[in-house]
């Protein structure tokens, strides 16, 4: 029982734990392959999981730096992509009189399309990248990103506008339903935590830093002025991503499997034969006679990688995927932590600009700063809290990493997400100055949902690393769903029962979701055997 997990004597190995160190593995030395046969870190103390392969053109190969610039390009395009859907937010209540519609059906019509429409797009895009790679999904939606940010700006008619806002929900949805699975591609286990708290800060830090800086452009110009903007930067982000977001998806042929199958060690013949070893010889390091790719032929916008998997089935093989208990609880886990932030931004305009506090447009958008300064502070010790407390649980199991050893952070959201939902209810509801409701409250809040995020996130692409991009396109799809049902009664529900018992409701279902981590880190070592040996996935994920 590996500190409180309970341990599974189905198989031989379950898919997803693995050997993070060399302390204590004797079960290593299995059929003649010597433990130093595996591939380590620059230390030489943390062996690379997943292992990778002898390729050069292998992404787990790539240089520091390129890897290092792929992720900042991650970061700034999740950024563009986090403000685009709250770009509005801070005058909606001004844009609705200004289009004449009443202010629920405005919420509905410009957030709501754009909500269903990335909920949709997680599903078809992760279907293209699944057969044709990732690289030409980023680069067709980031140009839809920009097109669309145009034709918004020049939008004459409401319905113009909604149209608008459903393209760039569409093409939103790679950024959101993909990256997980890129941060997947090219680093290790040890290495996720920080580059999918960087993943999570530019979401968040968009979503946040969207209101105060378009709620000053749409006060003192026009929300017309903010979304020319929006596309000039999305302009800037398909040059980026065409210059230094080369295909990430590589099929390994001669990698030792370590981690994804229900064998300690799984090797193909030919590597077999490679790796035995006669006592007291040294390793051979061997090289691959691969051809290394050039950089102007990473330019190209589509790499030539193809998947033979019918279209079709690639399209429903995400909800095969959500009968994996993981992904079950990790939808769960992920729909609450971002969707009540959605119902907060669609209410802020609703809240701040009535009575008391009376806030300007611009006012009301300089309200999400402290979000955007917890957002930063949270991307700072999330990646090494998660990370960091998962490889020292690993040492203090043997040196063997579990999935689970990256749940114990969900403490962390518990505290401050929920404190910060029931004391949000609170002081708006006692009047209490603005301070304590947009500085204490919704930084505890974007606090805990960044260390929440991170720790789901990175949980799901240790389980399931093979079928990731399925996993978060199933994800993304139910958590856009029920952020989109909100659009129809969020306005509504805060002006009828009012704001306290409003997020009272939110405060407790948020504690009572994130109770159930209990179960999942104790039991989540059998559901991943049971996933496994039961072959659900495969049914539909295997077959052509």
């Amino acid at each position: 029982m590996p500190l409180g997990i309970l341990d599974d004597n189905k198989l031989e190995h379950v898919p997803g734990t693995a050997p993070l160190s060399d302390l204590g593995r004797l079960d290593l030395e299995v059929a003649g392959i010597d433990r130093g046969l595996l591939k380590h870190d620059k230390t030489g103390k943390i062996v690379l999981v997943p292992q990778p392969s002898d390729s050069p053109n292998d992404p787990y190969n790539w240089p520091r730096w390129k890897k290092e610039m792929f992720t900042l390009v991650i970061a700034y395009g999740c950024g563009c992509v986090g403000a685009i859907g709250p770009l509005l937010t801070p005058a909606f209540v001004p844009l609705a009189t200004q289009f004449g519609v009443p202010l629920q059906r405005f919420t509905l019509g410009c957030n709501g399309s754009c909500i269903v429409a990335i909920a949709v797009g997680s599903l078809l895009c992760n279907t293209l990248a699944v057969k044709f790679g990732k690289r030409p999904v980023y680069i067709v939606t980031t140009l839809g990103l920009a097109v669309s940010s145009f034709w918004a700006a020049e939008a004459k008619s409401f319905g113009s506008l909604a149209g608008a806002r459903a393209v760039q929900g569409f093409c939103m949805a790679p950024f959101e339903a993909l990256i997980p699975a890129s941060v997947s591609d090219i680093w290790h286990v040890h290495e996720r935590g920080f580059r999918m708290a960087i993943f999570n800060l530019g979401v968040l830090g968009g979503i946040n830093l969207a209101g105060p800086i378009a709620g000053s452009v749409i006060e003192k110009g026009s929300f017309r002025i903010a979304m020319h903007a929006m596309g000039g930067a999305m302009v800037l982000m398909l040059l980026l991503v065409i210059f230094f977001m080369p295909e990430s998806a590589f099929v390994r042929h001669d990698a030792i499997n370590i981690d994804t199958s229900d064998k300690t060690l799984d090797i193909d013949e030919p590597e077999k034969e490679k790796a035995v070893q006669i006592e007291n010889r040294p390793t051979v390091t061997t090289t691959s006679s691969e051809p290394q790719i050039s950089y102007v032929q990473e330019l190209k916008p589509w790499s030539g990688y193809f998947d033979h998997v019918s279209f079709w089935r690639t399209l429903i093989r995400p909800f095969f995927l959500i009968l994996s208990p993981i992904v079950m609880w990790a939808t769960l886990l992920f729909t609450i932590c971002i969707s009540w932030l959605v119902l907060i931004s669609i209410t802020l305009s609703q809240i701040f600009s009535a009575p008391p506090y009376n806030f300007s447009v611009s006012s009301v958008g300089a309200t999400n700063v402290s979000s955007f300064v917890a957002s930063v502070i949270a991307t700072l010790v999330a990646g090494y809290v998660v990370d960091g407390v998962a490889t020292w649980m690993s040492k203090r199991n043997n040196g063997v990493f579990e999935p689970e050893f990256r749940l114990p952070v969900m403490i962390t959201y518990l505290i401050f997400t929920a404190t910060g939902f029931f004391a949000w209810g609170e002081s708006l509801y006692k009047q209490d100055p603005w301070p304590i409701p947009v500085i204490v409250c919704m930084g505890l809040i974007n606090l805990g949902v960044q260390l929440g995020t991170t720790s789901v996130v990175t949980y799901v692409s240790d389980c399931h690393r093979e079928q990731s991009a399925e996993a978060f396109a199933i994800m993304n799809f139910i958590k856009n769903m029920f952020a989109f049902g909100l659009t129809f009664y969020a306005n509504d529900w805060i002006a009828v029962q009012g704001v306290r018992d409003c997020f009272f409701v939110i405060g407790g279902t948020t504690v009572a979701v994130t109770v159930t981590t209990i179960p999942m880190y104790i039991w989540g070592k059998r559901a991943r055997s049971w996933v496994f040996r039961y072959r659900v996935l495969d049914r539909v994920l295997k077959q052509k």
